[in-house]
């Protein structure tokens, strides 16, 4: 009977131990398929469109106009462009150059010249103001409203870093307004023969002003004659004080900074309807040239332009001993 007793709880525990391990074995189970499936759900899940959706890029203005069909014999990613001599005047190389684009920041080379001939107080300090302020393109800028800069310093921020707030702060602080600033930007422009040019604003950030590779190099040959905008133009890094701290600020063109460049001025630009421009005054193979790259396609498109005209200079057409004799009595 005793035996009999003691077996009954012996069983009886056997039955539970055996019972609770089926179910946790159950529930280990359980819980791997349910990791597994959301693993899987995790996996398989659809992408949102809006987080996969790719936005094409918004062509410019060459493009939709079918200049990018224009074959050259460098092969260019600017649908305009143009290479002179600015001693001889010789074009060497020419696509799309009467094309009137966009010029985006080019457009500051103008506002340079104005305020480099106007010969304002460069000690004269400007305050950045709410006006100043891009809602054009919505544009940052590293000086914030309420800072205080000389205005030569303002035009050196203009010309090698193209700050956008500092070319406007520029124009609108001018003697008679911003108004009467736009106004000599244009009246200039035709006095250098610039006739298919026009500005509405001294930034560049506006599609409206536009310009042509023609009248660029124009104006590229009239600014090479200021010292002023040779200098600021060409400069290759700048720091200015803002209140406690120190800003950092570097040129647009990394080839200002190539030993192998001999720049004497230049000017970067872009924004979306302009593509990528540039323009150069740089002597290569004993010549003075003038280069006008417009409405290049992808970022550094408009310096391997410049390197590619270069290097077919330097190969084809370096000047001859008479050309340089000529070029150094002037």
């Amino acid at each position: 009977m005793k035996r009999n007793a003691m077996a009954k709880p012996l069983a009886c525990w056997v039955a539970f131990i055996l019972t609770a391990s089926v179910s946790f074995q159950l529930q280990a189970a359980d819980s791997t398929t349910q990791t597994t499936q959301a693993r899987k759900a995790r996996v398989h899940r659809p992408i949102s469109k809006a987080v996969g959706k790719v936005i094409p890029a918004k062509p410019s203005f060459g493009q939709m106009a079918g200049l990018n069909k224009t074959p050259d014999p460098l092969a260019l990613r600017s649908n305009a462009a143009l290479v002179i001599d600015q001693d001889t005047h010789e074009v060497l190389l020419s696509k799309n150059d009467h094309a009137v684009l966009p010029i985006a920041s080019l457009t500051k080379l103008m506002t340079g010249f104005i305020l480099s001939e106007a010969k304002l107080d460069m000690n004269e300090p400007i305050t950045i103001s709410q006006d100043d302020v891009d809602t054009e393109k919505g544009s940052s800028s590293r000086l914030r409203v309420g800072v205080t800069l000389p205005r030569g310093e303002l035009l050196h921020l203009a010309l090698m870093s193209s700050e956008n707030r500092a070319a406007h702060a520029l124009g609108r602080t001018f003697p008679g307004g911003l108004e009467h600033f736009v106004g000599l930007m244009n009246a200039k422009a035709q006095t250098l023969g610039m006739t298919s040019t026009h500005y509405i604003e001294p930034t560049g950030l506006s599609s409206r002003n536009q310009s042509s590779a023609h009248d660029l190099a124009l104006l590229v040959n009239a600014a090479y004659d200021d010292a002023t905008l040779r200098t600021l133009t060409t400069s290759p890094s700048y720091q200015v004080d803002v209140g406690h701290h120190t800003l950092q600020y570097n040129t647009t063109n990394r080839l200002v900074k190539n030993p192998a460049w001999d720049i004497g001025v230049q000017k970067t630009g872009y924004i979306s309807e302009a593509g990528q421009c540039l323009v150069m005054q740089a002597k290569v193979a004993g010549r003075k040239l003038i280069m006008v790259f417009l409405d290049s396609t992808g970022k550094l498109s408009r310096i391997a332009d410049a390197e590619r005209v270069k290097r077919w200079v330097e190969a084809n057409h370096p000047a001859t001993p008479s050309a340089r004799a000529n070029a150094q009595v002037s």
